[in-house]
């Protein structure tokens, strides 16, 4: 007998009913197995301290006061102490934990408000499908100690996080935890919270909404400003959440509206929007928000959660573009419509008695937005509303500009203002061209300038003929990694022949404009490296075609084999990617995943050649994206803007006792190169990131033609962008055979001259010198439970 959730009569019975609640399934799947199970705040503090000690916090605080309660402000300056007790270190290593707490309950909230939407459309029982996996969820079963079968097995799965969130958030209050080091613990966990929420998320919505089930290749979606027919009416929704611009598709599907009507995205709902009906467009990141609304080219904006800029409703408003709030988080102050007739809504917006309206009844907001959309646009496109100046407005603001330099001081990437002012004022309109991609859309620089120019409106009219050509292709959001590829690829990534896994990932908060990340995407994939993207960085990638029209999606396959260009999808995919080393370790090694964290992000760190690349992170998302994959063993880059997050896990390469790992065979202690060398980290320009991307991917198990590999590219990376060889590129060789094989002579001569190592010439073999040699059998752990003699 099979026994299910629901309601049954037993003859005999009938005015009896017999409810049945959740059903615990008895053997192994239902078994929460490993020493971690949904572990507390402290149950892997242990590992996180081993990260600490080897990758040692370095704070960069903004500001050396403190008011966080009322004994303050307090001048923390010189580490000094604070009324409560706290110091400057303690007090930087808190607004680490508080940035991680924010980023998770934005994506945990965002799975929350998912999952009570899908259960209530398609129940409990609905099942996950996530394509070709045995292990569905990674992160849920490595954390929780759980299979989940069905949507309705994350409900125990989110009210675990929610309450670690708010026992984590209770030890940020004045008068609780004081240990910095004990801060960076609870971000750690707050870290780990995250990807589980982000895991959370995107599976409930790939199971129910149809979108890709780890599909290798995706159709391509059209992006850019300039894909969308502005003579049409337009849709713009904006944010992450992709429920409410579900039913505006559905609706459009359902009444042949595509022809009739442009949709598009903005930000990661734009990447929902694609996984979840290819018809839909995608404008771009969130630097694209403010430019686009100011073109007033969109004849309704629609927001849901996240990322959606806090003066969107004030900047619509002024182009009589009305705004549809539709999720709880961001509601701007709007009347609550949810219970009122679709088209009395219609008609208030239409004739502006209404700004907007917060709808929350999201089958409404299906009828809503393209009603309003059809009736709004012909009386919008007949007053020719914009915000951009016309040819003679824009002669005469650019010749009104002063050189007084303001905006380019208040600007975040410090960008040359006043010199394209000067060009154009003199016809040449190049430099504002120009500025149009390097600038991030904050709208900082009009309120800087003293003779009151709208500086971004004048950059967009200036950069209209690049904006008419800004049409791109990404390939839409994949999901998963399937375990077929998982199989094929896992040996060569643990042993180093694939140079490594980039995930190319976070916002488009850049410092010199969008082509940074196509280019090192491009560097990368024709040295092999594995590309996976999400997010605005995925978006990015695809602006930008080659001789031939083709972008790098449409160059490059999507498999999860060396020199592929994979996109798993929005923000909350993100968590994929970190769960595709779980899978190594699982698939390929056979580690057990179930509540068992510390072992496989040991093996992570220790194994697998994988690195994160934030070049553009501005949110609090972004944070603790970075710290859960910290947690996991995986090293993040950040771009300059990424000092701002006050913290970073830096190793010191000198200090020799921090590289001392256990060999799991024996137990004995082995000290190894520093590798990984950091945790976090930023880089102040791309000719610094790109080696610092090859150096990370190198690991203590590499054989030793996987380190020749990995060599060969730091190597010839410092070279091309910092025109000379690494300093410590010899600390990284352990034998002869380590050496690029192009380059091994000259490198032993190297190695010889300048570094004191003895080398055989009859035989080109190094006698002494390297640190260790090279042991194919060396199993690298930081975990004394894990070796064999300490297990006995």
């Amino acid at each position: 007998m099979t026994i299910k959730k629901g309601k049954f009569v037993i003859e005999g019975l009938e005015n009896v009913q017999i409810n049945i609640g959740k059903v615990i399934e008895e053997g192994v799947d239902g078994q929460i197995e490993g020493p971690t199970p949904k572990p507390e705040i402290t149950s892997l503090r242990n590992w996180d301290y081993r990260i600490l000690d080897r990758y040692n916090p370095v704070y960069t605080p903004t500001s050396d006061i403190c008011d966080y309660c009322t004994y303050g402000k307090c001048d923390l300056t010189g580490n000094k102490e604070g009324a409560c007790g706290i110091d400057l270190e303690g007090h930087t290593a808190r607004q680490a934990l508080m940035t991680s707490i924010m980023g998770a309950a934005c994506h945990s909230a965002h799975g929350r408000h998912l999952l009570h939407y899908l259960i209530k459309r398609y129940g409990e029982d609905h099942p996950i499908n996530v394509g070709p996996s045995n292990l569905k969820a990674p992160l849920t079963e490595t954390i929780m100690g759980i299979q989940p079968e069905t949507i309705g097995d994350f409900l125990p799965v989110l009210a675990y996080v929610e309450e670690q969130l708010t026992q984590l958030t209770a030890a940020a209050n004045t008068g609780q935890e004081g240990s910095a080091r004990d801060f960076e613990s609870k971000a750690l966990h707050a870290g780990m919270l995250d990807l589980l929420g982000m895991e959370v998320a995107d599976i409930i919505q790939i199971s129910c909404m149809g979108m890709p089930k780890a599909e290798e290749d995706t159709a391509m979606a059209e992006i850019g400003m300039g894909i969308l027919d502005p003579t049409k009416p337009v849709v713009v929704c904006v944010g992450h959440n992709i429920a409410a611009p579900a039913y505006i598709l559905d609706y459009m599907d359902e009444n042949a509206l595509f022809d009739k009507i442009e949709i598009a995205g903005l930000c990661c709902t734009a990447h929902d929007m694609t996984r979840y009906n290819k018809t839909a467009k995608i404008i771009g990141s969130m630097s694209k928000e403010l430019k686009y609304i100011r073109s007033g080219i969109p004849d309704v904006l629609v927001t849901d959660e996240q990322c959606v800029r806090a003066d969107i409703l004030r900047e619509a408003s002024e182009l009589h573009i009305p705004v549809i709030a539709t999720n709880e988080k961001i509601t701007y102050g709007l009347p609550d419509r949810s219970g009122d007739n679709v088209d009395d809504i219609v008609n208030d917006l239409a004739s502006g008695k209404e700004k907007g309206v917060l709808m929350l009844d999201l089958e409404k907001v299906g009828e809503l937005v393209p009603k309003l959309a059809m009736k709004v646009s012909p009386i919008r496109k007949a007053k020719g509303i914009t915000a951009l100046p016309d040819e003679g407005e824009f002669a005469k603001l650019v010749a009104k500009c002063t050189k007084c330099q303001q905006c380019t001081f208040d600007c975040p990437q410090g960008l040359p203002i006043a010199d394209a002012m000067e060009a154009a004022a003199n016809g040449d309109l190049s430099q504002l061209e120009v500025l149009h991609d390097k600038c991030v859309g904050c709208g900082r620089c009009d309120y800087s300038c003293p003779v009151k120019i709208p500086v971004l409106n004048v950059i967009e009219k200036g950069a209209q003929r690049v904006i008419r050509e800004e049409k791109g292709k990404v390939r839409i959001g994949r999901g998963q990694i399937g375990d077929p590829e998982i199989r094929e690829e896992g040996r060569n990534l643990v042993l180093g022949t694939t140079p490594g896994v980039i995930a190319i990932v976070g916002c488009g908060n850049y410092p010199d404009g969008t082509k940074d990340v196509h280019d090192v995407v491009e560097e990368m994939l024709k040295r092999s490296y594995i590309i996976i993207s999400s997010g605005c960085a995925a978006m990015d990638i695809g602006m930008y075609k080659d001789d031939e029209g083709k972008t790098l999606y449409e160059k490059y396959p999507g498999r999860f084999i060396k020199g592929n260009l994979l996109n798993t999808g929005s923000c909350v995919s993100n968590a994929h990617i970190a769960a595709t080393t779980i899978k190594v370790a699982s698939i390929f090694a056979g580690r057990k995943t179930k509540g068992n964290w510390e072992e496989i992000a040991d093996y992570v760190m220790n194994r697998i050649g994988a690195v994160g690349l934030a070049w553009g992170a501005y949110s609090q998302k972004a944070f603790a994206i970075a710290t859960g994959c910290n947690r996991l063993g995986i090293p993040v880059v950040a771009g300059p803007h990424g000092t701002k997050y006050r913290r970073a896990f830096i190793g010191k390469p000198y200090k020799k006792d921090d590289w001392n790992v256990l060999d799991a065979r024996d137990g004995s202690t082995v000290n190894v190169e520093p590798a990984p060398e950091h945790l976090m980290i930023t880089a102040e320009t791309f000719d610094e990131m790109m080696p610092l991307l090859a150096k990370l991917c190198i690991r203590p198990s590499d054989n030793s033609l996987g380190r020749a590999i990995k060599l060969t590219h730091y190597i010839e990376l410092s070279e091309k962008y910092m025109n000379k060889m690494p300093d410590d590129w010899h600390v990284y060789v352990r034998s002869e055979a380590d050496l690029p094989v192009a380059k091994r002579e000259h490198l032993l001569k190297t190695l010889e001259t300048e570094h004191g190592w003895k080398i055989d010439w009859d035989r080109k073999k190094i006698i002494a010198g390297p640190m260790r040699k090279v042991d194919v059998s060396f199993q690298p752990t930081n975990v004394p439970r894990l070796c064999k003699e300490v297990s006995k």
